[in-house]
């Protein structure tokens, strides 16, 4: 019994720590972009991957479905149901490589929350919960010879990253952790 308890706090702070880490790595670097780049400024890493500062209004890789507003609250509302899910994993006892996922999607909610709260009323162009998400990470890995990209056009940050990834790896190694913590 000791030890079960002793485990749920391991993994609570796991978890805390997972996403204080990777969401502090999210804003530090959207920071950066903000406030070293030119709106639409690009700079070449390497021929495929480019730092390009663009800002948008809609979800990861820009895709516009929603009222900005309604968005803001949904990701909140989101953010809210994966932390209570947490919790329901660490009762159970559920294997640290799944809460990791877990905890790595909501981070990058939490990163994409942040820049809509707040960066409007910070850079100054838009009130609380109306701001825009700073996308940075271009990688046009196919082009024509006008330099046009072919392949792979989203302009996107490291919180997409953390949903991207989190919820492909869930899909491909994790199906039985989630199937079975949804019973």
């Amino acid at each position: 019994m000791e030890q079960e308890i002793n485990n749920r706090v391991r993994n609570r702070w796991l978890v805390a720590a997972i996403i204080v880490i990777a969401v502090l790595a999210d804003q530090v670097f959207k920071l950066y972009i903000a406030t070293h780049f030119a709106l639409g400024e690009s700079r070449e890493v390497l021929p495929f991957f480019l730092l390009c500062y663009v800002e948008n209004d809609g979800m990861a890789f820009g895709i516009e479905w929603f009222d900005k507003f309604f968005l803001t609250l949904f990701r909140i509302a989101a953010v809210g149901v994966l932390i209570w899910y947490m919790h329901r994993l660490i009762k159970r006892g559920t294997r640290n490589s799944y809460l990791t996922m877990i905890a790595l999607t909501t981070a990058g909610a939490l990163g994409n929350i942040i820049d809509c709260v707040f960066y409007g009323r910070l850079f100054g162009y838009a009130p609380f919960f109306y701001g825009k998400v700073v996308d940075m990470l271009y990688f046009p890995i196919i082009t024509n010879s006008a330099g046009e990209c072919l392949f792979f056009r989203p302009v996107f940050n490291l919180a997409d990253s953390y949903i991207t990834v989190s919820v492909i790896a869930i899909l491909i190694w994790f199906r039985k952790d989630l199937d079975g913590s949804l019973h």
